[in-house]
């Protein structure tokens, strides 16, 4: 099949999206391929497509189980067959899922970059037929990055492997340093970028400078129809909030990483098919999620980037359809993210003391735990070693960065089993075990493949069509797992810890110095510009956020609030820049009368400065004093 029939037999589109074909056809020609694409621009397809078109395997490398997870899930369903190996999963499930990828007909195998590190699975990998490696969220790759991860810098390394084969880069967000970064570190053969233009004419953007936010909240939602999101900063909030637009008619509920798995997943389905209007949350929500009719996306809080900022105020409009992206903040909102931002960088003195608690909460010894998983209860750790959470939590994001472990909020794992017996022997422990026989038929009944595949199981279906109770179920099911008969990996719901290698002592524990202090310079320079973003009032939003991403040329949007208040004032774009351009170095230092400060500009009349002007003074960016005499209002935080 050429790559139009599969677009259309797997997803039914007769037509590509702008930039997939050409993105397709590069990496079909065995070029390597960056391709910038904004989020829902449908980046997937650009290596689902390709990995179908030829023989063989796509690796696709990825570090989010649960995005994996859900594209996983989606290609199965299509009739794909497709795997997922990450941090966590019982070294059967590995062994099997990789045997298939070797010998089987399985067309797509997500990585996550740990697991690049597996000599199990470098070994395993030299015997497939791949055809494409595909790596998304590149952005990782970069220390320049705003999630930048040190596993990622491993994945030039398989290259080796597969000598002609060529690389697909992917990302939503990528400044140009970042863009450089990662055709470098991913040893592209020639420098080879699709950029799709990060300007989305249907989203309009606005910022609010607000102290009462919740009622600013509700007024914003009940002029606004349709569905959407509100994003806060903590799972506290996102109960408060939900529970006040609910007292105010407003079908709403919350969701963050700490509900358990029944209960996120009946909300974000409520939420889905819109039984729920208005879906309050952490950044815990969104990402895998296919929703094209979100008309608005609301910030509670301050994010700690514009990179994550333009994700998440992305998810609103998919449809092409007008949508709101809104942003609200106080004097306070830039204090407290600045302060988090330091909290964000503890001394690493402090990480290499959370390594050695940790080490010793799980009574592991050093040289031992490579690839162990255990379940983590942050308040239980932090009561046992004195420990604050806040600090707790930002160590073990630098541990996971620099590969030592692996942090996973919430990884929800459905129960699965495989019968390690072959037919006949099953059927001769069933004669000599009749007590169990009828469980076994039960399982063989209820789950096909389970001889060749690890496969997803409810102990609950099982015990009721097995005559016996849940507790009973996992009882015999764990017997015939010592027993060696099958498999059996119960379900978790539960945030993990996962050693990514063996224990070492803390001492030995390798945090650069230089790396730990230029991770803070950058993130310390990302946040400066979300302020910048937020406070500034003289540019227009989507030029600022364009402008960020390095698209220079792009034109006045007209319609998010910086744009609606410069209609008013009847200035050209051109005309308005240049009163500016001319008023703010002159009265950054010193101070002049309104009649000085029209002299001293030129080419532009007189009645138009003096608008000008006045629009500055009501968006407090010009101060007039007691003596009537202007001058420029400096950032007071």
């Amino acid at each position: 099949m050429n790559i139009h029939q599969i677009l259309i037999k797997y997803w039914g589109h007769n037509t590509f999206r702008p930039l997939q074909e050409d993105i397709i056809n590069s990496v079909l020609n065995g070029e390597d391929t960056l391709a910038l694409m904004p989020t829902g621009g449908g980046k997937s397809i650009c290596f689902q497509v390709p990995g179908l078109a030829k023989s063989g395997v796509c690796i696709v490398i990825s570090p989010l189980i649960a995005l994996m997870k859900d594209q996983v899930n989606n290609l199965n369903k299509r009739g794909i067959k497709a795997v997922a190996i990450f941090s966590g999963m019982h070294y059967n499930q590995i062994d099997i899922a990789l045997d298939n990828c070797v010998h089987g007909d399985v067309k797509f195998l997500y990585l996550s970059p740990e697991r690049l590190l597996s000599d199990v699975v470098r070994l395993r990998l030299k015997k497939m037929n791949v055809n494409l490696i595909a790596v998304d969220e590149a952005h990782c790759i970069s220390q320049w990055g705003y999630d930048f991860r040190p596993p990622y810098l491993k994945i030039a390394d398989i290259r080796g492997l597969f000598q002609g084969v060529p690389i697909l880069a992917l990302t939503a967000t990528a400044t140009p340093e970042v863009i450089d970064d990662i055709q470098n570190k991913l040893l592209f053969k020639n420098k080879n970028v699709f950029r799709k233009s990060f300007e989305r004419k249907n989203l309009v953007y606005a910022v609010i400078k607000e102290e009462d936010k919740f009622n600013r909240l509700l007024r914003i939602i009940f002029k606004v129809n349709g569905s959407g999101i509100v994003y806060v900063r903590n799972r506290r909030k996102t109960r408060e909030i939900a529970e006040f637009l609910v007292k105010n008619n407003i079908s709403a509920d919350y969701y963050h990483a700490g509900l358990d798995t029944k209960t996120r997943d009946v909300r974000q389905n409520a939420w889905m098919n819109n039984s729920k209007r208005v879906i309050v949350s952490t950044n815990a929500f969104g990402m895998g999620i296919d929703k094209s009719d979100v008309r608005f996306v609301v910030h509670f809080d301050l994010p700690d980037t514009l990179e994550a900022y333009f994700q998440e105020a992305g998810r609103a409009g998919r449809d092409e359809k007008k949508s709101y992206a809104i942003l609200m903040f106080c004097n306070a909102d830039i204090l407290d993210a600045r302060h988090n931002l330091e909290n964000a960088f503890p001394s690493i003195e402090e990480i290499k003391n959370t390594y050695q608690c940790l080490g010793n909460f799980y009574n592991l010894a050093v040289g031992s735990g490579k690839d162990a998983s255990f379940n983590f209860d942050i308040n239980k750790f932090c009561e046992s070693y004195n420990l604050k959470p806040y600090t707790v939590y930002n160590c073990l994001k630098f541990l996971e960065k620099d590969g030592y472990i692996s942090n996973t909020d919430s990884m929800f794992q459905s129960s699965v089993l495989h019968i390690n017996v072959d037919k006949e022997n099953l059927y001769r422990f069933q004669i000599e075990n009749k007590n169990i026989d009828n469980f076994i038929k039960t399982i063989l009944r209820s789950y096909g493949g389970v001889f060749n595949d690890f496969v997803k199981v409810n102990e609950t279906e099982i015990a009721s069509r097995s005559g016996t109770t849940k507790e009973k179920t996992i009882e015999i099911l764990s017997q015939l797992n010592k027993l060696g008969i099958l498999t059996y990996v119960p379900q978790k719901d539960t945030p993990q810890i996962i050693y990514c290698g063996e224990r070492i002592d803390s001492k030995d524990l390798n945090i650069s110095k230089g790396n730990y202090h230029e991770r803070k310079i950058i993130a310390q320079k990302k946040l400066d510009s979300v302020i910048n973003f937020a406070t500034s009032i003289t540019k227009c939003r989507s030029q600022l956020l364009l402008m960020y991403f390095e698209e220079n040329e792009a034109k006045r949007c007209g319609q998010c609030d910086v744009c609606i208040e410069r209609n008013k004032i009847d200035l050209s774009e051109i005309e308005l820049d240049t009163v500016i351009n001319y008023v703010k170095p002159l009265l950054l230092n010193e101070s002049y009368t309104l009649e000085e400060t029209v002299g001293f500009i030129k080419g532009v009349s007189e009645n138009k400065i003096i608008k000008a002007i006045q629009w500055l003074i009501d968006n407090e960016k010009i101060r007039v004093d007691e003596e009537q005499k202007l001058s420029w209002k400096k950032r007071e935080v």
